[in-house]
């Protein structure tokens, strides 16, 4: 397969922990110059140490992808941009019953109105480079079916697969591919209490395949949207949930 991201740039937006982080390092062992985007800077400096002393090439960006302003700015210094990653996103615990405004609109900022305005932004560079390039959306599916106390997040990420496909429609012909990855439940630091528990081993029975997933089951799906292994594909949402989806309602 074509995976190999040498000479590119990636840029991968909630980048201080969880998946954020865990992209930044693949992509770079796959050769691409990265550039780690989060609020927090100082937790974005150990990772590009981390890179660096791997023999890896990254940098740090401070970026609130809410704000559209800050995303026109930091943005508008690049000249080249290969790869993006969309993956800031923030979830609320609220059933729609008790979610308020606040909640619903912070939600949205980041997880639909940031992934549009980097991906807009990220457009207009390629397609004035020439060299096409490929922008990721981390989504859910909770975007494609629906979940308790999700009464936000789940209609941002169906939005955010919705605007996945629009984007890929119109982007096309300037090279540019917009795919999405709807993860299941992956094990990370921020859930793993719950999916130990009773509750969370209940749901894992509802997985075909009966386990959580772990992060690294999510590096083949994104260096296959990143890569040459996909130039045919966008428009595309690829699901990484053990069959979470096939399962029966």
């Amino acid at each position: 397969m074509r995976t190999d991201l040498s000479g590119r740039t990636a840029l991968v937006t909630g980048a201080s922990s969880g998946f954020g982080r865990h992209f930044c390092q693949l992509l770079a062992r796959s050769g691409a110059d990265v550039i780690a985007a989060a609020r927090r800077t100082d937790l974005l400096d150990s990772l590009v140490a981390d890179i660096a002393a791997e023999g890896g090439k990254a940098r740090a960006l401070r970026l609130d992808v809410a704000d559209e302003a800050q995303v026109v700015e930091a943005l508008s210094g690049l000249e080249t941009l290969d790869i993006v990653v969309n993956n800031a996103g923030i979830a609320g615990p609220s059933r729609a019953i008790d979610c308020e405004g606040d909640e619903w609109r912070s939600i949205f900022d980041v997880n639909v109105n940031g992934a549009f305005y980097v991906s807009r932004e990220a457009a207009r560079i390629m397609r004035k480079a020439g060299r096409g390039g490929s922008i990721i959306n981390i989504a859910s599916i909770t975007g494609l079916r629906t979940a308790h106390s999700a009464a936000a997040y789940a209609p941002s990420k169906a939005a955010v697969i919705h605007m996945t496909k629009s984007l890929a429609m119109e982007w096309a012909r300037f090279g540019v591919r917009v795919n999405a990855i709807a993860p299941g439940y992956i094990e990370t630091d921020l859930n793993r209490e719950f999916l130990l528990s009773p509750a969370g081993e209940d749901m894992k029975k509802r997985i075909p395949q009966r386990r959580f997933g772990e992060i690294a089951d999510l590096d083949g799906p994104l260096l296959l949207l990143a890569s040459d292994a996909s130039a045919y594909m966008t428009g595309s949402v690829l699901a990484v949930d053990g069959g979470h989806l096939a399962s029966p309602l």
